[in-house]
């Protein structure tokens, strides 16, 4: 395993490398700069930001630079906050980012498991065409349509939650569910592949001509099977929840690290852009070898 983890971070390198390469360079074709603003600024003022921020120099003295403070773990000066970096941003507001993607994905695992087994265990039944239906329904609708919706129904109409903020915890409710019934469609349509292969297998026969409960050939013998899907799937989901977070941010005014994305981005904070972008490279990076190692374990037909 250590050998495998270890080869996995090495051929993390050049992926990292050609994210931060793209990430710097697309931000600095955007048109506009990061000092633009709706009142002009003097050419002399303007000037002296450029030298400060190193925006004066050559664009691949720039990028050599950016590298070279990327090796070290430093992600730059914000060009919009004023005496704040990078790094200290991403500190101060990934926090909410991850507790909003945690309680969404907690809440996509807990109602897609448990519709896919119940459909699984009737198969073509009216549990299991209500389960199907709803997971469809929830793989159509875009979180930009369920969130505003959700806020229609149970903010504005029933007065059961806020419309915005991040205060007290009846404020997760409609961000995670926003961005976890999505997720929560795909795992239950997995769940429920994974169960009905699983089930129809010699082994799980076997297991009922001994007398097992149901409930034991369920959690003991089908789920880690039928869980594989999921399992591969947890890779880009969790990739998906972190990067849908920006959205739901922005619409339930949320002070996370998808909100100050989204603000760079119309505000031309190069670094901040590049920052946030290879940050949440690594993450996925690391979502995705957890979830090999997790795979490895679940099936023992997998070797590292």
């Amino acid at each position: 395993m250590f050998r495998f983890i270890a080869a996995r971070l090495l051929q993390t390198i050049p992926v990292l490398f050609v994210v931060a390469t793209l990430a710097f360079f697309m931000v600095r074709l955007m048109p506009g700069g990061p000092f633009d603003a709706e009142r002009s600024v003097p050419p002399e003022v303007e000037r002296e930001l450029a030298a400060y921020y190193g925006l004066d120099k050559p664009l691949a003295r720039q990028y050599l630079d950016y590298l070279g403070q990327l090796i070290r773990g430093d992600l730059g000066p914000s060009f919009k906050y004023a005496n704040r970096s990078v790094n200290e941003m991403i500190a101060s507001t990934f926090p909410v980012s991850l507790q909003l993607g945690g309680l969404a994905l907690g809440l996509a695992l807990l109602f897609g498991i448990t519709a896919g087994v119940l459909a699984a265990l009737r198969p073509n039944s009216a549990m299991d065409y209500v389960a199907s239906g709803i997971s469809m329904t929830g793989i159509c609708l875009p979180t930009f349509v369920l969130g505003p919706l959700l806020i229609l129904v149970f903010a504005l109409n029933l007065r059961w939650f806020n419309a915005s903020g991040w205060f007290d915890a009846s404020d997760r409710v409609l961000p995670a569910l926003t961005l976890g019934i999505v997720y929560a469609a795909y795992v239950a349509r997995l769940t429920r592949g994974g169960m009905l292969e699983i089930l129809s297998q010699d082994f799980i026969r076997t297991a009922r001509a001994k007398g097992a409960s149901e409930a034991r050939i369920i959690f003991r013998h089908a789920l880690r099977g039928g869980l594989l899907p999921v399992i591969s799937f947890l890779g880009p989901a969790a990739a998906g929840i972190i990067t849908g977070s920006f959205v739901i941010e922005t619409i339930f005014q949320i002070p996370g690290l998808g909100r100050h994305f989204v603000t760079s981005a119309f505000n031309r904070d190069f670094t901040m852009v590049t920052g946030i972008v290879v940050f949440y490279a690594v993450l996925i990076v690391f979502f995705n070898l957890l979830v090999d190692i997790v795979q490895v374990w679940l099936n023992p037909k997998l070797k590292f």
